[in-house]
This record gives structure tokens, C-alpha cells and sequence, in this order.
């Protein structure tokens, strides 16, 4: 890539950990993002709670607590979304959406649950609609299930899509603890919320499946569609038990073609033979399992969450959507 040739204006709503993450790689890397993109990428205004919070790579005259001011801005032509939930990042990105903007997101219950509304806006009003950072953390598997393989025939996509069920699961099977007490040590390293109901009852798990098997099988699914099951009521024997058939039980997220070609997408814990290439996968870290038709059996590696991380796939968004934007190339919006 050549010399930028035009400057595109960035809007951002959220500031904490990813948003931090994703505003300080684009101060120190700007002179590469530039040569990447074919565009100068300013990021010109911030959407955040709390004003006076300390925030060592976004300058205080770039902040407002006036997030519709954000999606409305004129002079803005790409909306980073990082602050999570449904509401009001749904109605701001479809705003934005509706202003002409194109939108890079991180938030998976969104798109489980309101994805469809979400896409045909983004067709409607021909701008990009990206979301790698959803699924995976730093994990590129969106776009290769998008573009890589999407002539390929997908028979089953299954993975550990949850880091904080993958770190309970590893202790108790490496240790023999119990799940109350590796919960704890959990929540103390901050591998687990305060309140970890989305993650150890799979729901987090859910949306991600939801988007994945999306991709997979080119239609539209939501999280109400997945049966979803936890890990809270495993016990250290059922670790045991497995342990002794050389198994292993992770929380996985699968989607596949059943025998009458419909879509079966679900979560539970699994016995996994210590042989499987998924079985090894420890601690906080994510893989997602895929199999092809053609392309047969591949896995995509890596960490599933935390502020560097997931930021480094919302810059690799960011930097796809600034190229189309800089050639003049048509929107990337549909997950069907």
C-alpha cells in the first residue's frame, strides 16, 4: 500500500479496557496503519460514562458523555462500537448505521440476539459491518469462515469460545479442585466477573456459537436459538471420572448439519478424548475446531479475550473497513 490518501474520522463509544487497548495501539502505530489502510485514521471522538476517569491515550477534548453525538457527527464516517450490552448500543449503531457510517463492533450478545436487524440495515445503507473482536478475542476466525472457506462446505464448527470456563475446567482437571474453590481463585485473578452467571452457565458461549454458526452455514441464527448448558453443576468426580476414561470435559460451543441437512447449534460440557487437538487447549485460551468438506480439519488458536488482544482484531477490522473505504469498495455487511 501506497502513501495515504485521504484521512477518515473515527468515532468510538466505550473507553475501558478494549477501547484503552484499541486507542493506544492507534497512537503508536499510526504511521504503519497508514501505510496499511491507505487512509490516515483520526480518532476524533470518544463516547464514555465517565469524564473525568484517567485515560492515558485519549485526549480529554476528544470525550463526551453524548454518545448520539457520536453517530450523528458528520465529519465521522466509522463508529467503533466497545461498550457492550444490548442497549443503547443497539439503536446507536443502527443510527449510525442509517447516517452512513460503517460500524466495527466487539459485542456478541448484539449480534446473537439482534444480528439480522442489524445486517439488512447495514445492506440497506451500503456500509461495512465488521465484528471479528466478537468471537475469539484475537483469534482470526470470522473472516476465514467469511471469505476463506465460504465456497467450502462446513459439516461442523466446535470450539472453546469462553476463557473463564476453560481456566475452572483446566485447574480441575490438573489439580482435582473442586468448581466452588477454582471459581474463586478465578474471580481473584480476574479470569471471572464478580458475577460470572453469563460465562459458567455457557450464555456467553451461546452468542458466540450463534455467530458462528451463522457464518458457517450462511443463515440467521440468535442465541435463542442454541440450547445452552453450564459447567456450575460439574464436580470434581466428574472431572475424575473422565480423567480415568483419558478424557477430558470442556465447555464446547457446536454447531453442525444434522442428518436432514438442518442447522443443530448448542453448548455444553463435553467429554473430550485427550487425543483431540482441543483437548490441550489450557487455561484462559481459546480454539475453534472447523470441518470442511474440502478443507478437512482446521484450528484456530490463540486468546480469547483481554484489552490487547481483542483490540488487535478490532484494529484488523478497522484497517479492512478504512481500505474499502479509501478504494471506494462496497459494503461487507452479511452474515448470510
Amino acid at each position: 500500500m501506497n502513501a495515504a490518501i485521504t484521512t477518515l474520522n473515527m468515532g468510538m463509544l466505550g473507553c475501558g479496557v478494549v477501547g484503552s487497548n484499541v486507542a493506544r495501539l492507534l497512537q503508536e502505530d499510526s504511521g504503519d496503519f497508514a501505510a496499511r489502510s491507505g487512509a490516515t485514521l483520526k480518532l476524533s471522538k470518544v463516547a464514555v460514562k465517565n469524564l473525568n476517569a484517567k485515560r492515558d491515550y485519549v485526549p480529554s477534548e476528544i470525550l463526551t458523555a453524548d454518545a448520539n453525538s457520536v453517530v450523528t457527527d458528520p465529519n465521522i464516517q466509522i463508529v467503533i462500537e466497545v461498550m457492550g450490552g444490548i442497549e443503547p448500543a443497539r439503536e446507536l449503531i443502527l443510527t449510525a448505521i442509517k447516517n452512513g457510517k460503517s460500524i466495527i463492533t466487539a459485542n456478541k450478545a448484539l449480534l446473537a440476539m439482534h444480528g439480522a436487524e442489524l445486517f439488512d440495515a447495514a445492506d440497506k445503507n451500503g456500509v461495512d459491518l465488521y465484528y471479528e473482536a466478537a468471537v475469539g478475542g484475537a483469534i482470526p476466525i470470522l473472516r476465514p469462515m467469511r471469505e476463506s472457506i465460504v465456497g467450502d462446505h462446513v459439516h461442523r464448527v466446535m470450539g472453546i469460545v469462553n476463557g473463564t470456563t476453560n481456566y475452572i475446567l483446566t485447574k480441575m482437571d490438573e489439580e482435582g479442585s473442586a468448581f466452588a474453590d477454582v471459581l474463586k481463585e478465578a474471580q481473584a485473578l480476574g479470569f471471572a466477573e464478580a458475577d460470572p452467571t453469563a460465562d459458567i452457565e455457557g450464555h456467553d458461549a451461546a452468542a458466540k456459537a450463534a455467530i458462528l454458526a451463522g457464518l458457517a452455514f450462511h443463515t440467521r441464527v440468535s442465541s435463542s436459538d442454541v440450547y445452552c448448558e453450564g459447567i456450575s453443576k460439574l464436580t470434581a468426580r466428574d472431572v475424575a471420572v473422565a480423567r480415568d476414561m483419558n478424557h477430558v470435559i470442556k465447555l464446547l460451543a457446536i454447531a453442525e448439519l444434522t442428518a436432514d441437512n438442518r442447522v443443530s447449534v448448542r453448548v455444553h460440557p463435553t467429554l473430550v478424548s485427550r487425543q483431540h487437538p482441543l483437548a490441550s487447549v489450557r487455561n484462559a485460551f481459546n480454539a475453534v475446531f472447523v470441518e470442511a468438506e474440502s478443507a478437512g480439519e482446521l484450528m484456530f488458536y490463540g486468546r480469547g479475550a483481554g484489552g490487547a488482544p481483542t483490540a488487535s482484531a478490532v484494529l484488523g477490522d478497522l484497517i479492512a473497513v478504512a481500505r474499502n473505504k479509501a478504494r471506494g469498495v462496497g459494503c461487507c455487511a452479511d452474515q448470510k
